[in-house]
Formats: structure tokens, sequence, C-alpha cells
């Protein structure tokens, strides 16, 4: 919503698994909120102090919102609930629609996890890890179908 919470932590979190993949040359990743809230500021320090009890440093993130561009320029954009999804789909011109998706689809479906990151904001800490929790597992499923991505994409350069 205001980038300053999941986004920012998802951003922080996929921007990490995809270094460790090796794929960082060939993903470009960034976060929006679907409201103006908080342009400019960092993300949350709760948010920020328990990815960074995980390795994610998110300190040099800052809030922005989406941008009618951004449905050009990218080519998968991720929301974080259902909300939040409908909004996009509300902004988002037709020919781009197949780019949104909930972040949480990556997820292994066996898991149980759920279809979306709830957003910690309002709660206590536990909110803020079961979020890092899920954008692990989301992170996760997608840098494979990237990886995998990849190497068709290699594959057929051939």
């Amino acid at each position: 919503m205001g980038n300053i919470c999941r986004s920012p932590s998802a951003e922080g979190v996929l921007r990490a698994k995809i270094a460790q993949a090796g794929l960082s040359d060939w993903v470009k990743i960034d976060s929006a909120g679907t409201h103006n809230y908080h342009p400019g500021s960092p993300p949350d320090e709760r948010s920020q102090a328990h990815a960074l009890m995980r390795g994610y440093d998110l300190s040099a993130l800052r809030a922005r919102q989406v941008r009618a561009a951004d449905f050009e320029r990218f080519d998968l954009i991720f929301a974080m609930d259902w909300d939040n999804l409908a909004l996009l789909q509300a902004d988002c011109p037709r020919q781009h629609q197949y780019k949104l998706h909930l972040f949480m689809r990556h997820a292994d479906p066996v898991s149980g996890l759920g279809q979306v990151v709830p957003d910690p904001y309002y709660g206590g800490a536990s909110g803020f890890e079961q979020v890092l929790d899920l954008l692990e597992a989301a992170s996760d499923g997608l840098v494979t179908k990237l990886r995998h991505r990849q190497e068709n994409y290699r594959s057929s350069d051939k």
C-alpha cells in the first residue's frame, strides 16, 4: 500500500535470492505502493530491523507509488494481497493485465502458506517475522522459475 513494509521487504528478500542464484544481471527488481502515503520514506523501522536479522539490508530503499510507466517497464508486477491486486488491475492498461499476480502464487502450494502476505504494520514482531517467512517462500519459488526460464532462453539461443 504505502511501500514501507511488505513491498520493500519483498524487494530486499528477492534481490538477495536473485543475487545468490547468479541472476542479478538478468533480473531487475523494484518495489512501489498502490498509495502515495510515504513518498521518499525509508522502509518501516520494524521491517528493516527484522529483515536485517535475516541478512537483508533495506536501508537504501525509498517508498514510491506505482507509476503508469511501471506497467510497460516491468514483465511481472506482484501484489501482496487481493485489495492491492484489485487496485493495480484498475490502473493497469488492458494490454499489460497479464503481468499482474499475487506474489504468494510462487510459494509451494502444498506449503499451506496461503495466497496473501498480511500487512504487519499494526501488529507486533511476529507479524514482521511471518511476512519474511512468506516472502522467502515466494521468492524461492520465483527464483526457481526464473532460473528455468533463463536456462530455456539460453538453450534456445544456441
